[in-house]
């Protein structure tokens, strides 16, 4: 998964600058070693942290009404993440390797509905 502008970008610099840090590290994982897995998916898990609250911060900033909705989603794809940063901190690989092989899938479903709601929601704020 590469960063296309044309395909990524929602218009919103604040959103686009986290999601595109968010799609080179999870590129940076689909092509890791074993050796560098552990530390780029701490990476990834801490960063996801701080982009989800950043677009709380900007949920509750425009009063988008689907705030419910998407902080669920948040905290789904937090908790799946623990779950394998888990196995990944006991040496296991495999189930969080194929976990970020369906991010980019996800991405592009969470970033063509909800995020584009929210940018929408924070062009007219």
């Amino acid at each position: 998964m590469a960063w296309d502008e044309s395909r990524h970008a929602l218009g919103v610099p604040a959103m686009d600058d986290t999601h595109r840090e968010f799609v080179e590290l999870a590129y940076a994982l689909l092509v890791a070693s074993d050796e560098d897995f552990p530390a780029l998916f701490v990476r990834l898990h801490e960063h996801t942290r701080q982009h989800f609250e950043h677009e709380g911060r900007l949920m509750k900033s425009c009063r988008f009404p689907a705030i419910g909705e998407h902080n669920s989603e948040h905290l789904r794809v937090l908790g799946e993440l623990a779950h394998f940063a888990r196995g990944v901190a006991a040496g296991r690989l495999g189930a969080a390797r194929e976990y970020v092989r369906n991010l980019p899938t996800w991405f592009a479903g969470h970033l063509a509905t909800m995020d584009s709601a929210l940018a929408g929601c924070l062009k007219k704020a």
